[in-house]
């Protein structure tokens, strides 16, 4: 008979694991959200809106359920997640759109089952790690690119052709990176796209609600496209949860049909699907938060420069690259003490030797608060570089 294992010996190999974590300064724990919001990705202070607070109250008066009870093809398909994702196909100007529970999921879903086993995809360095995962459950050919370099892109193609890649090509990026700041040019990519009849996929994760006319992304302008997937969260600047993939009717079909991330996986809360409807009208029906969030952004950036001599993004994600990663938590820690809640962000979710403070302009703060935690961050920063 086998001998019992010891219980202790069993979590040893966890227990070292996160020994090494921290003597690496990655050990990783939860913190209670305090202090000034300049981490979160709230960028139009939706999250805690009278608005949709409203807009729930309303749907559970209505007995809209809380939850999906079952997957979407079993008895979970709901009346609020049809109307939602009619809603999303029309604002988004898509043949159609397919509502998920987390953008995660989304991207997983996209590339474990959209690129086929002679096909190739090409992935911007930086892209989500949804993205890398989904591409690891998935049968394509996988290959990184320079970030934000089309001609990479263009290159990494010509090269598989050359080689004998027969199957279709499908080009991976963001349109505003998370960790960054910076946005992707977009036009010379479906240029790319077009020449090499390649899908181009699209992550508007933050830039949902905060660019283009309506909020419609900075995709807007090709979203449409026979030959383009976006992908937009609702749990950042709408404030809400879950993500939207906007496509071609045909590649939905697909996906409800083979991908598992969505045939086994419980549907979103009707109630949820509901509030991302009523954010998005918000988004619709109002700039008013998009100009002040512009606004603040500009303000902080001319502070930026000002007091701690750093080029901005011109975007509400500004990293402030430290380098290593007992610098950025020295930091960040400061920052919290003054009050401010800036988090440092560090391998592996950025490449190593860029770990950062990674600050947040939401609609959250005002610009007075903006400029006295630049004042302060000048101040800690100057202190650390004598």
């Amino acid at each position: 008979m086998q001998e019992k294992r010891d219980k202790s010996s069993i979590s040893a190999a966890h227990v070292r694991s996160l020994e090494a974590l921290k003597s690496r300064n990655r050990y990783r724990v939860l913190s209670p959200r305090k202090n000034l919001d300049f981490a979160s990705n709230d960028y139009l202070a939706l999250a805690n809106s009278p608005e949709l607070a409203a807009a729930l109250s309303q749907q559970l008066a209505h007995n809209t359920p809380v939850g999906a009870t079952g997957s979407r093809l079993l008895r979970g398909n709901h009346q609020q997640h049809e109307a939602l994702e009619a809603q999303a196909a029309s604002h988004f100007q898509t043949q159609g759109a397919l509502f998920f529970s987390s953008g995660f999921l989304a991207n997983y879903a996209i590339f474990s089952t959209l690129p086929m086993r002679a096909d190739l995809v090409v992935y911007d360095e930086l892209i989500h790690a949804s993205v890398h995962d989904g591409l690891k459950a998935g049968k394509a050919e996988t290959k990184s690119a320079r970030h934000n370099c089309p001609q990479s892109f263009n290159d990494i193609i010509l090269s598989w052709r050359t080689n004998g890649g027969t199957g279709r090509v499908w080009i991976a990026l963001e349109s505003l990176y998370s960790m960054d700041g910076d946005r992707a040019p977009l036009l010379e990519f479906s240029e790319i796209a077009n020449t090499h009849d390649a899908f181009l996929i699209i992550d508007e994760a933050h830039a949902t609600g905060v660019y283009g006319p309506q909020g419609r992304g900075l995709a807007s302008q090709i979203a449409s496209n026979e030959n383009v997937i976006t992908m937009h969260t609702c749990g950042k600047a709408l404030g809400a949860m879950g993500a939207l993939i906007c496509a071609p009717s045909p590649l939905l079909d697909f996906l409800i049909n083979r991908s598992r991330a969505f045939i086994y996986s419980t549907a979103p809360s009707p109630l949820m699907a509901a509030c991302v409807s009523s954010a998005l009208k918000i988004s619709a029906g109002d700039d008013t938060r998009r100009q002040n969030l512009s606004q603040l952004v500009t303000t902080a950036c001319q502070h930026l420069a000002e007091y701690c001599d750093i080029q901005s993004t011109g975007t509400q994600i500004q990293p402030i690259l430290m380098g290593s990663d007992e610098q950025a938590l020295a930091i960040a820690g400061a920052m919290q003490a003054h009050g401010f809640d800036i988090r440092a962000i560090r391998p592996p979710t950025v490449p190593t030797g860029t770990s950062r403070l990674r600050l947040s302009f939401t609609l959250n703060v005002t610009p007075d608060q903006t400029r006295n935690m630049i004042e302060k961050l000048s101040e800690e920063l100057a202190r650390i570089r004598k």
